[in-house]
């Protein structure tokens, strides 16, 4: 265990040196930026991408319950929609009466 804390300490260390090393270089700075913008944008990718899994999740629950009742219920809405457009016809009619 001790071996494998000081591999990952050295690597640390030349890591941080390169960086080092990168930042005095010309125009090191600009990359240096460039990497922190890209990090920064992976990371926003990385929340969006998390909030559409939560969406599939949704939608793919909300597409169930619709088939369910699509299923079961399917003859009682379209009767009841009749009854709907029927009464309004009907109140048509009435008014045509009183007229």
């Amino acid at each position: 265990m001790a071996r494998r804390t000081d591999i990952l300490g050295r690597l640390a260390d030349l890591s941080e040196d390169a960086l080092q090393r990168l930042a005095e270089a010309p125009g090191g700075d600009r990359i240096l930026a460039a990497l922190n913008a890209t990090k920064d944008r992976v990371d926003e990718l990385q929340k969006r991408v998390r909030g559409l899994e939560q969406l599939e999740q949704r939608l793919a629950a909300l597409e169930r319950k619709v088939d369910k009742l699509g299923k079961t219920g399917g003859g009682s809405t379209t009767s009841s929609a009749r009854k709907t457009t029927s009464t309004k016809s009907s109140g048509g009619s009435r008014a045509k009466k009183t007229e």
